[in-house]
């Protein structure tokens, strides 16, 4: 696999389950193929940084969430928005080994390098 980066920004939850499935599915695809890998949780999907809620999630014929989730941080990293974990009462304690907080500033830096392909879901 190409040394390109992908950062891949989940925006929705259950509410819209195939596009967050596919954002996942995508990021562990990728990660699995040896890209380097970010996925971003922002608005809803937020939560599946949390013990628990992607365990929650269910979409028929696709793979679960928490299995896409451990396998995204154990080959690549998963970073929560500040603002919409700070809106969901969210904490870097409550999140999951090997997800962390960040902002906006690290986003942007992340995928404006050359060498990094964004997508938003």
């Amino acid at each position: 696999m190409a040394s390109k980066a992908l950062v891949v920004k989940v925006t929705v939850g259950q509410d819209s389950a195939e596009r967050c499935s596919q954002g996942f599915t995508v990021a562990a695809t990728a990660a699995a193929s040896g890209a380097d890998v970010i996925l971003w949780l922002t608005g809803d999907a937020t939560l599946f940084g949390v013990p628990g809620k992607a365990e929650e999630f269910h979409l028929e014929h696709a793979a679960p969430l928490a299995e896409l989730r451990n396998q995204i941080i154990e080959l690549g990293r998963i970073k929560v928005c500040t603002q919409c974990a700070k809106r969901r009462g969210i904490t870097q304690e409550q999140l999951i080994p090997g997800v962390e907080i960040a902002g906006a500033s690290t986003f942007v830096e992340e995928i404006m390098r050359a060498d990094t392909q964004a997508l938003v879901y």
